[in-house]
């Protein structure tokens, strides 16, 4: 019994006749001259999972708990209630013989939902569940607001994200999956700090949107009037780093895109990138593994997942194919026996993929095939490599045919997990590309990259062979917790503001 409440009738009651019962409350120890806002510290013993775990050592011993009220049962001069911190639930036994007539009317009146601090000795109920026998009962905070009754994240999803601290209220298994996630951070930085890199941090505010495709969230400095951007990636400024000789170097932290929301989206995520000299795409793709792999081990304790029914292996080493290759398997066409645009466009329309008319080189069209043909099969952790270069401004080309590059992208259950590239590290090429990205631009493509000229200078200054990695964290936390939606693993998404006050 989770969310008992007072009296049979504050179920019938609506939601301001429960607020301003509370409100009266409140006012009622104020005049008392027992506010419990007033209070400013309350020294807890134990929480509620050192008592369970450690009841044989603690048992007839006195503890001071702290937590909300999630249940009460009154009966007559004793009383049972749960209270909820942040380890989990405990019961105590309050009576009046214990606490006083006084005291104990008090706690009566306490509302689920309200704070409060037992102390008490540790024992077992009869029917063996560990318990608190009250000694004392504190009111530190009163609820003004009533728990909802049922909060339940399918039936009233825009509600839970919206009120995320009612919804780690009344539902543990959210608390689980930010913790899980916390844990997923912290071991993905142990291997690369086991490895030599090191963390750094790189400015989110910009004067150029650069290091990926996609559109910016623009705002404007007042003192330089300039208009600036929330970073869509921190790529550009890393390898400035390596190019001033930090030859590992990754920085975890929040991008911003400003482009469709959906349950893989969310205009700004937490990403990681990472860069590592005298590296290639292939030495990315082996930590790549050992980053995930050892993220479920940490979290899940085997490689072996089920993620929203469908079992999949996580355990090294991982399927690495060309992108051209894995068309090739899906539906039979060889993209390297096609050599004009207008080849490539005829492959493309006999397959029936839908192109984006802007974007019909050949390159582009490979790309688009593969994304409409063969994502969706890419369910085992699966390393697609070396992508047009159309599709890869700050990639270094495959020697062996320069019109594709040194990059792959990781698919686990037909979603993209990570890129990474050999990356360009010549800026005569770079400078070039840039050009492209411009002329794209102002044609009306906003995900265009803009040129970066500070950027060229550095590669002019030399930068050695650098492999670099990208990894969407929210993603990735979505992968081990088995969260269906990017929200799921947010604690704050962003969300379009109600019209009324709720």
């Amino acid at each position: 019994m989770d969310q008992n409440v007072n009296n049979n009738q504050e179920q019938e009651l609506d939601l301001n006749q429960l607020m301003k019962i509370r409100r009266e409350k409140l006012s009622k120890l104020q005049e008392e001259g027992k506010n419990p806002f007033e209070i400013t510290k309350f020294n807890t013993t134990h929480n509620s999972k050192q008592i369970k775990e450690n009841f044989e050592e603690l048992e007839g011993k006195d503890v001071t708990v702290a937590g909300r009220m999630m249940a009460k049962r009154i009966m007559g001069k004793a009383s049972f209630c749960h209270i909820q911190d942040a380890e989990g639930k405990i019961q105590s036994y309050v009576s009046i013989n214990e606490l006083g007539e006084e005291s104990y009317k008090q706690f009566k009146e306490d509302d689920i939902g309200d704070i409060i601090g037992i102390t008490g000795f540790v024992f077992k109920t009869k029917t063996g569940e560990i318990s608190i026998h009250a000694k004392q009962v504190t009111l530190l905070s009163k609820s003004l607001r009533p728990l909802p009754e049922k909060f339940h994240g399918l039936k009233d999803a825009d509600l839970r994200y919206r009120q995320r601290y009612v919804d780690l209220i009344v539902n543990p298994e959210v608390k689980d999956t930010f913790k899980k996630r916390i844990e997923i951070l912290k071991e993905v930085k142990n291997v690369l700090d086991e490895k030599g890199y090191l963390e750094v941090e790189t400015p989110i505010l910009n004067t150029i949107a650069g290091g990926a495709t996609a559109r910016p969230f623009i705002t404007h400095h007042n003192t330089l009037d300039i208009d600036m951007y929330l970073r869509i990636a921190n790529e550009l400024y890393l390898k400035r780093l390596i190019v001033g000789g930090f030859d590992k170097v990754y920085e975890m932290g929040r991008m911003f895109r400003n482009e469709g929301m959906d349950i893989k989206h969310n205009p700004e995520f937490t990403s990681i990138e990472l860069y590592s000299a005298y590296e290639d795409y292939n030495d990315m793709m082996d930590i790549t593994e050992e980053i995930i792999s050892k993220a479920a081990l940490k979290v899940l304790g085997t490689t072996k997942i089920t993620y929203q029914g469908t079992e999949i292996d996580l355990t090294p080493s991982w399927k690495r194919i060309s992108m051209i290759d894995a068309i090739k398997e899906v539906t039979g066409v060889d993209f390297n026996k096609i050599e004009t645009d207008a080849e490539a466009l005829k492959a493309a329309k006999e397959l029936n993929v839908e192109l984006d008319e802007a974007k019909l080189t050949r390159g582009e069209i490979i790309n688009q095939v593969f994304e409409a043909r063969v994502e969706e099969t890419l369910i085992q952790p699966t390393f697609v490599c070396d992508y047009p270069v159309e599709v890869s401004p700050l990639t270094k080309r495959k020697p062996s045919d320069p019109r594709l590059t040194e990059r792959f992208e990781l698919f686990i259950g037909a979603r993209e997990y990570a890129n990474a590239y050999s990356e360009l590290n010549d800026p005569i090429d770079q400078y070039e590309r840039f050009k492209k990205q411009v002329e794209a631009r102002e044609a009306g493509d906003e995900e265009a990259n803009m040129m970066d000229e500070d950027f060229v200078t550095a590669l002019e200054y030399g930068m050695p062979p650098t492999g670099g990695l990208g990894i969407g964290i929210d993603r990735l936390v979505m992968l081990l917790t088995d969260s269906a939606s990017i929200r799921d693993v947010l604690l704050f998404p962003t969300m379009k503001p109600l019209s009324d006050h709720q």
